[in-house]
């Protein structure tokens, strides 16, 4: 059974446990449970689908931050071929909280990069807990910059805080880092997909995230800011981030609705790691559905529809409201 449960999960487990000692104690005194553990697993049934229905943005963030969700790695190595990892920056160093290399998508050759936590304190210390440097952003965009060279399309994974906020960060460049790669990415001449596959926060997730498509995983979350961020910032308490989660609209069905994003991403009803080949396969499906369309269409065309996409973002509707300050004539 999963140690890692969720608060709202609870009443799950607690009728798993249940089944558990019926079916313990019919092998221990020759039992027929049968029947009683069949009413159970009817009750966990209803009870699942009557959870699932209806998440609130605080519970599918507590979905999305379950330690045993698939990470960009595990993602890359169940849809991808022949993946050969690339080191560097070739200024400073080996980010290793961002990975990339080429690959290949069914016959096709691609260059595949990503945000990479990790799954255990080990791991997240040397992967920065999926927090890149200035020098990781700086590998993403030489690693892209090689793709658009050989033609290679490009195909991102976001699962990240935020940018490492460090007095490091500062001192190397991350604000002029991510805007460069921003800059660049709106103008690479290749197909480029983006998949937000846990957390997409902030300008560390925006680092890696301008493209042709944009896809997400349900159960990820994507945001200006991280909750905890938000709530301190607003109300001084950063317990308050189920607030901010609420007021944020960062699921993916907010942001399909406002068009931020354009594919939402099936996972198992509990999440991908409960299931996470179901979930990477389903993921590959829309890559390569995605990838075919885009790689029919001009360069020209390609370009002016990105700029529009995202140009068109962010619309906004005038209602001739008086603000505070202001003295109507």
């Amino acid at each position: 059974m999963d140690q890692h449960r969720l608060e709202f999960e609870k009443p799950i487990f607690e009728l798993r446990r249940k089944i558990d000692e019926l079916k313990a104690l019919a092998k221990d005194k020759s039992i027929n449970v049968d029947e009683e553990v069949s009413k159970l697993e009817a009750k966990i049934a209803e009870m699942r689908a009557e959870i699932y229905k209806e998440l609130t943005p605080w519970q599918i963030f507590q979905i999305m931050r379950h330690p045993k969700r698939p990470r960009t790695l595990d993602y890359i190595e169940r849809i991808f071929n022949g993946f050969s990892e690339l080191h560097g920056d070739r200024g400073f160093g080996d980010d290793k909280a961002l990975v990339g290399g080429t690959a290949r998508l069914e016959d096709r050759p691609v260059m595949v990069l990503g945000l990479q936590k990790g799954k255990d304190t080990k791991e997240n210390i040397l992967r920065n807990f999926g927090m890149a440097q200035p020098d990781g952003y700086r590998k993403a965009l030489r690693l892209m910059k090689l793709a658009e060279k050989f033609g290679l399309p490009v195909i991102t994974f976001i699962d990240t805080m935020g940018a490492f906020p460090g007095i490091e960060g500062e001192e190397r460049g991350v604000a002029e880092a991510i805007a460069k790669n921003l800059l660049e990415m709106a103008r690479l001449k290749v197909p480029v997909i983006i998949s937000v596959i846990g957390e997409g926060g902030s300008g560390g997730a925006l680092g890696i995230g301008v493209g042709d498509r944009v896809l997400m995983m349900k159960y990820a979350m994507y945001s200006v800011i991280s909750f905890e961020g938000c709530a301190a910032i607003l109300w001084k308490d950063s317990k308050r981030a189920s607030d901010a989660a609420q007021a944020l609209k960062p699921t993916a069905g907010d942001l399909l609705s406002f068009k931020v994003i354009d594919e939402i991403i099936e996972e198992p009803a509990e999440g991908a790691h409960t299931d996470p080949d179901f979930a990477a396969g389903k993921l590959k499906e829309a890559l390569i559905k995605n990838l075919d369309v885009l790689m029919r269409k001009p360069v020209e065309v390609l370009l002016k529809e990105r700029y529009e996409k995202f140009r068109n973002m962010g619309m906004f509707k005038k209602t001739g409201a008086v603000l505070p300050d202001e003295n109507p004539a």
